[in-house]
């Protein structure tokens, strides 16, 4: 069971790696805050996952933690693209 464990962190590293790209080279200012907010999750995810096969049990409250600074963060920053205080860059 700890192996199929291992199996699906290192997958949604895989995967978070990805949405840092697409964060990267998002076309629009929204879809980069979707993407670093996914990538968030992600590792809330892959916390949880650890606290689990480690046996941790501090690394749910850690991941608890991280998930509501997340969610501030992407509401803040969706505020202040709302509020046109973050502007999009142009074309790349």
């Amino acid at each position: 069971m700890t192996d199929v464990l291992w199996g699906a962190a290192i997958v949604l590293l895989l995967l978070a790696f990805v949405c840092l790209w697409r964060a990267d080279r998002g076309p629009t200012l929204q879809d980069r805050i979707l993407a670093v907010n996914v990538v968030g999750t992600k590792a809330l995810v892959v916390l949880v996952l650890l606290a689990v096969i480690a046996g941790h049990d501090y690394l749910i409250d850690v991941a608890i933690v991280y998930g509501l600074l997340n969610f501030v963060l992407t509401l803040a920053a969706t505020r202040l693209v709302e509020r046109g205080r973050i502007l999009s860059e142009g074309p790349r």
